[in-house]
C-alpha cells in the first residue's frame, strides 16, 4: 500500500520503495501548484493498494522505481495530467504509454 506521497509524481510504498510516475512531471516543492498536485495524488492513492506496471527501465538515476500506476480502474499517471496537476514529460525510453496520457490534454 502507499505509505506517503512525496509530491505530485512521487510516492513511497509500505516496503520503503520510492516510485516515480512515468510520463508525468508535477511541480516540485516550493513551486506553484506543488500542494495541489501532492494533495490530488494523495487523494487518489494514499493508504491504498496500487498496481504497478513497468515500461523498459527498472529505476531512475535516484534509485526510484519507474512505473505506470493504477488504483482500481484509474490510470493514475493519466489522471494527474488530465486533471491539470501535472504535464506530460517524456524521459528516456520509458514512453510506451505517454501517447495515451497526452490524448487527454
Amino acid at each position: 500500500a502507499v505509505l506517503e506521497v512525496i509530491d505530485g509524481d512521487t510516492f513511497k510504498l509500505g516496503n520503503g520503495e520510492v516510485v516515480r510516475l512515468i510520463c508525468v512531471d508535477a511541480p516540485e516543492k516550493g513551486r506553484e501548484g506543488y500542494d495541489e498536485a501532492r494533495n490530488f495524488l494523495s487523494f487518489l492513492i494514499l493508504n491504498k493498494e496500487v498496481m504497478l506496471e513497468r515500461d523498459i527501465s527498472e529505476r531512475d538515476e535516484y534509485g526510484r522505481l519507474l512505473r505506470y500506476v493504477y488504483v482500481g480502474d484509474i490510470f493514475v499517471n493519466r489522471e494527474i495530467v488530465r486533471q491539470g496537476f501535472g504535464s506530460v514529460f517524456r524521459y528516456g525510453n520509458d514512453t510506451r504509454r505517454c501517447g495515451e496520457i497526452e490524448m487527454d490534454i
